[in-house]
């Protein structure tokens, strides 16, 4: 038999980072999900959580001691147990872990209000991390075209509170077999149980594919996820809220003063800069937060409109539920990120003030300085002219003295000369002499400059 022929490659080298981005796409399929069946969500916050801490809490499970960290990498992974499922799904800020498991019977009664899981309770109490969403989600057969009936049956599931409900799938070709009834019916109350889950009930016709039934699982526990993750910055911005309110007073008030000149710079300064520090050190902390709020309120919106909702007579749809409800909390983040911004925007125009008048009030101490110095260079100047004409006279008298104990020097050996008379006879040339000399050394120096 002869060995197969590799086929030669014919692209140039990948990228390092090409595979990685390329199944991306396959990185979290949808779950089979086949009705009637119980699905448990479960999304934890993973703040501190390492994957060996997330892989020895799966290693727990039946049949999974030989798991490894490394089969955790790609931030994926489908544990088959002898009854159930298990999914595991690491993101940047939760871990999700999703238990699906059939319901006994055809489905038509729904479960126990407490169903018992196909994992050990204590094993899901003790997951590593915080909760910030559950939920028990139960997908029977059923009816959709007879809505009155479908929203009882899952109410008595549901317990305590109004329900919301829509139809799924509208626009296309359901499995109620007309465009306008969808595919499933979804039911929920939004409420805390006394276990800590929420509860849903999704109603689809006989032979709906288990494919559909996963995606359709799996977009209600993700927007109900995402709604819980965007929320998480509705207690940040109130909480920053009085040290905003602070931060524009004292603003304000550094603008009056400002305005007012009343208050030094230097004391001005630091008090702006004081401000200023408060200001970053909140956007530096709480910016990323604000901005995640809408990243995930962006996603809810598209779990949303995947759904193809419409309404059913006497009840809210999901949407619009959650819409009244979220959209005040979201509005408040995203207006408090804007204050933030533009407080700061506010604190940078503050200080363009600032050291613009720093800068007058240094220009017009270095021109007083310049006219000090130049006041100062003028008394120089005529103390040096003062000076260079006594030093003309001294000079002077010292030439003439000499001249006079020449003159009398040649009197004293035989010649007919009168001192005196020569040396007062000399002194306008002398002068005249000393004078041209200096004049002359100034010029030279004037002229080396």
């Amino acid at each position: 038999m002869s060995t197969p022929v590799p086929t030669p490659r014919a692209l140039p080298a990948d990228d390092p980072q090409r595979l990685a981005l390329h199944n991306e796409v396959h990185a979290r399929p949808p779950a089979r999900i086949h009705p009637p069946a119980l699905v448990v969500h479960l999304a934890v916050l993973n703040d501190g959580i390492t994957r060996e801490m997330e892989c020895a809490h799966l290693q727990r499970l039946p049949g999974q001691a030989g798991l490894e960290v490394a089969d955790l990498q790609r931030s994926f992974l489908r544990l088959r147990l002898d009854h159930c499922t298990v999914r595991w799904e690491r993101h940047s800020e939760f871990t999700r872990y999703a238990i699906v498991q059939p319901l006994a019977g055809d489905g038509r009664a729904l479960p126990d209000p407490m169903p018992e899981l196909a994992v050990d309770a204590a094993w899901l109490r003790e997951t590593p991390g915080r909760t910030v969403a559950a939920m028990q989600l139960v997908m029977v057969p059923g009816d959709i075209t007879d809505a009155d009936a479908a929203l009882a049956r899952a109410a008595e599931w549901l317990g305590e509170g109004a329900i919301v409900a829509s139809r799924m799938g509208t626009g296309g070709h359901g499995g109620g077999g007309h465009p306008d009834e969808g595919h499933s019916l979804v039911v929920t109350n939004f409420r805390l149980q006394a276990d800590g889950f929420e509860r849903a009930v999704v109603i689809a016709p006989e032979g709906t594919t288990d494919t559909r039934a996963g995606r359709i699982a799996q977009r209600i526990v993700e927007m109900e996820t995402y709604r819980m993750m965007a929320l998480r910055g509705l207690p940040v911005a109130k909480a920053i809220a009085p040290m905003l309110a602070e931060a524009e007073s004292a603003l304000a008030d550094i603008t009056a003063q400002l305005d007012a000149k009343q208050v030094s710079e230097q004391q001005l300064l630091d008090t702006l800069i004081s401000l200023a520090a408060r200001v970053e050190r909140a956007n530096a902390e709480h910016m990323y937060r604000f901005s995640a709020t809408q990243a995930y309120q962006s996603l809810v919106l598209q779990r949303l409109s995947e759904l193809r909702e419409r309404a059913i007579p006497g009840t809210q749809t999901l949407g619009d539920f959650m819409q009244r409800r979220l959209s005040p909390a979201i509005a408040t983040v995203a207006a408090t990120s804007q204050r933030l911004g533009a407080l700061s925007q506010r604190i940078e125009r503050a200080s363009a003030l600032l050291r613009t008048r720093v800068d007058i009030a240094t220009e017009h101490q270095n021109q007083q300085l310049l006219a000090k110095l130049t006041r100062g260079q003028e008394l120089q100047l005529r103390l040096q002219t003062t000076v260079e004409g006594l030093s003309i006279a001294a000079i002077s008298y010292y030439v003439i003295s000499l001249l006079l104990y020449g003159g009398k020097a040649a009197k004293a050996a035989g010649l007919p000369i009168n001192p005196e008379a020569a040396a007062g006879a000399l002194v306008p040339l002398v002068i005249w002499a000393v004078w041209r000399a200096t004049r002359r050394i100034h010029e030279k120096l004037h002229a080396g400059h």
